[in-house]
């Protein structure tokens, strides 16, 4: 009776005009697995992260070649600046992201995020020196804020059964995402030292060092753009009337805590939503050490031994990391649905959080170790980074989402 009640309202408040009425209709008659929906959601998140990270194999020569560094035990610090510019831009940038998202549709800001990685990745290869590595970063982070908006257009594009898979979709993308870009910057930068036959020094990849691999990542975010163009947008475009809305209607389910939660957010606002609040406090905590990581894993791994580095080049970093990125995607396709519906998103997200921070106290005793040994210890210990911070940020994702409704809008 309720399913038959929520279809009468759906079509009593369907605006022909309104796309995200069209979205709405589109789920109650579509059958079967969503792949297409799966598919661009993917490659969205995917584009969106492959510049975030891609420059870390490669940014310790590339502040060597700008000559800023008075000593090489600086080349650190000077690295720091460039690779935080880009989560810089993001911060300041992410709420007002999210309320033209709110406003305007979700669409226009994936838009703008796709074709920013195009223009600005593609000019942070061309960089000149120190300055403009900054800026550009800066600017690509500033406009390339749909990751928000991505996850509400993954709510709002699946049915509910499929919401789950969706989140971890997202998630997931980020994560293969922060480890494939890393293994594209470092096969790919200094392309005329590492493959001298197929590059020359004097081609354009030989006075631009680490341009290859900025290029590749926005070549493929052109297409991304291009299948962006032909998603639908899901924010409506009207208002609802209470007795017609299809989400007072969901606020009324069977489901106790549902209506719990429908009814604690009708009272109070967000940041009275302990339950969110908590939530994303603890998503603030991995996200930065998932970043910190990122960044200082591959400077580490870059450094020479003298400094307690290991003395990797590029194509090394690249190797390492490509292999975590298999077995991160290998991992949250088999195993990660069934350790969540097992165990639930807060037991999964402690586990991984415990077992991660065991696994980071060991990197210092890895160092010390050389030949197949490192290689195996050092492979096996970011597979399991990877899939353990993953795991953890999908969980909280999942967390976020159920602390929350959407808002009713009265007429």
């Amino acid at each position: 009776m309720a399913e038959e009640y929520a279809e009468c309202l759906l079509e009593k408040n369907f605006h022909e005009d309104c796309s995200g009425c069209k979205v709405d209709q589109m789920k109650r008659l579509r059958r079967g697995f969503p792949f297409w929906e799966l598919f661009t959601v993917w490659i969205i998140v995917l584009c969106t992260a492959l510049p975030i990270s891609s420059l870390f194999p490669f940014l310790y020569f590339m502040i060597d070649d700008f000559n800023i560094a008075k000593k090489e035990e600086d080349i650190g610090f000077y690295a720091g600046f460039v690779g935080c510019s880009f989560m810089l831009g993001r911060a300041f940038t992410s709420v007002a992201w999210g309320l033209v998202a709110d406003r305007y549709g979700r669409k226009p800001v994936i838009l703008i995020g796709t074709a920013s990685v195009v223009v600005f990745n593609t000019l942070f290869g061309l960089s000149l020196n120190f300055w403009m590595a900054i800026i550009t970063r800066f600017c690509l982070g500033s406009f390339n804020g749909l990751l928000g908006p991505i996850k509400a257009y993954a709510m709002e594009i699946f049915r509910d059964e499929y919401q789950g898979l969706a989140l971890s979709a997202v998630s997931t993308a980020w994560g293969i995402g922060l480890i494939i870009g890393p293994a594209i910057g470092g096969f790919l930068a200094q392309p005329a030292k590492q493959y001298p036959s197929l590059f020359s020094q004097d081609s354009i990849f030989g006075k631009f060092p680490f341009f290859l691999p900025c290029l590749a990542i926005s070549v493929f975010a052109f297409l991304v753009t291009i299948v962006s163009s032909r998603i639908p947008e899901t924010l409506h475009n009207h208002k609802f009337n209470d007795d017609e809305s299809y989400d007072a209607l969901k606020d009324l389910s069977d489901d106790p805590e549902s209506n719990k939660v429908a009814e604690r957010n009708g009272k109070s606002s967000l940041l009275n939503n302990w339950p969110l609040i908590s939530s994303i406090i603890v998503y603030c905590v991995f996200s930065l050490h998932d970043m910190a990581y990122t960044e200082i894993f591959s400077l580490w791994a870059n450094s020479p031994r003298k400094y307690g580095g290991l003395g990797y080049s590029t194509a090394d970093v690249g190797s390492v990391l490509a292999f975590s990125g298999f077995g991160l995607l290998i991992f949250q396709l088999s195993l990660y649905s069934y350790a969540e519906r097992l165990l639930g998103p807060i037991i999964v997200t402690r586990i991984s959080g415990s077992l991660a921070m065991v696994v980071l106290s060991c990197y210092p005793l890895i160092a010390k170790l050389s030949g197949l040994a490192l290689t195996v210890t050092v492979t096996s210990a970011s597979v399991a980074k990877s899939v353990l911070g993953t795991s953890a940020i999908t969980g909280l994702f999942i967390l976020q989402n159920k602390a929350v409704t959407r808002p009713k809008r009265s007429s």
